[in-house]
């Protein structure tokens, strides 16, 4: 009889410069704990800096080479060989800056959520329509992508391995997967860039008539997107969760760590629902050491050697009691 191949699915979520770089170290963690490499996932699933990630490994970026990027250094091998990369360029520092116009960024949006949904919009997706339209742009991060991605397209994957990047109509409020069979086809930088804008801090992405932003704005981590993949184990890295705190003392990093809260409750549900169709889930969250590094900006880019780190240090006991 012949054995049943393992199908895995790797989803990494959303949180800021600092929690992209957090789960670098969680997926180094996860390739030493559990024995494979990333790349040899049968599907990877990014959303917001998630993305990011999920995206240069399907290029062919291993997570060596990830390590040394966002450790500020120059990677010496593969497709970021030579490139040359400043978060706080890319990003455009740790403030969201000034808007494009002080209205709201979708009316649409608002309307939908308040009007159409039935209240099945998250309370994120509808404030995404009520802020303003940030002024802050994604070219870099895209010019990243751009910089080890097919030419014009999209990764092509052996053996039916697939890439999905996750991000959110801005009009409808409808979560849009690309890379999924059915979803627009876009190319892989842009659908970064989407996944990757942030509503009242980036420029929304624009792509064949439609406005795209941040698809954490539905869920930070999209862990359900995998339900119906026929994946039997999934991977799920959750930089915006934490199963405990640190108990900060600032009133920033207390609201942070209260969102985090809800955040990490999302995830649970959406994990139940996952593990209710068969499969078997393993999860990775920043723990209290994490948190510490990471502090109350997750787009803090000063942070980011430390936060990485302290995340390869901490993250192989997080795989180990999953």
């Amino acid at each position: 009889m012949e054995q049943h191949k393992v199908k895995r699915a790797i989803v990494v979520g959303g949180g800021g410069v600092l929690g992209g770089t957090w789960a670098v170290g969680a997926l180094k963690a996860l390739e030493e704990t559990f024995g494979f490499r990333a790349a040899e996932a049968d599907l990877l699933v990014g959303t917001s800096a998630g993305s990011v990630l999920t995206a240069l490994v399907a290029c062919g970026v291993s997570t060596e080479e990830l390590v040394t990027h966002y450790n500020s250094e120059k990677v010496m091998s593969g497709p970021l060989m030579g490139y040359s990369w400043d978060p706080v360029r890319a990003t455009g520092g740790d403030r969201p800056g000034s808007p494009l116009r002080w209205l709201p960024g979708s009316p649409g949006l608002l309307r939908a959520g308040l009007f159409g949904s039935g209240g099945r919009m998250p309370v994120t997706a509808v404030l995404s329509g009520l802020l303003p339209e940030g002024g802050k742009s994604l070219e870099r991060v895209g010019h990243l992508v751009d910089a080890v991605a097919p030419l014009g397209g999209w990764v092509e994957t052996e053996g039916g391995k697939e890439l999905w990047i996750v991000a959110m109509d801005y009009q409808s409020g409808k979560r849009i997967v690309f890379g999924r069979s059915g979803s627009p086809v876009v190319s892989l930088a842009d659908a970064v860039m989407a996944s990757c804008a942030i509503p009242g801090w980036f420029t929304p992405i624009h792509i064949d008539g439609r406005t795209y932003v941040d698809g954490g704005a539905i869920s930070a981590t999209s862990v359900d997107v995998v339900v119906e993949s026929g994946c039997d184990e999934i991977y799920v890295l959750a930089p915006m969760a934490a199963t405990a705190s640190d108990n900060p003392s600032g009133i920033g990093a207390k609201l942070e760590r209260r969102w985090r809260g809800q955040v990490t409750k999302t995830a649970v549900d959406e994990i139940a629902l996952v593990k209710s169709h068969g499969a078997r889930v393993f999860f990775a969250s920043p723990t209290p050491e994490d948190l510490n590094a990471i502090g109350a900006n997750l787009m803090d880019a000063s942070r980011r050697r430390n936060v990485l780190a302290t995340s390869l240090r901490t993250s192989l006991a997080t795989w180990e009691s999953s």
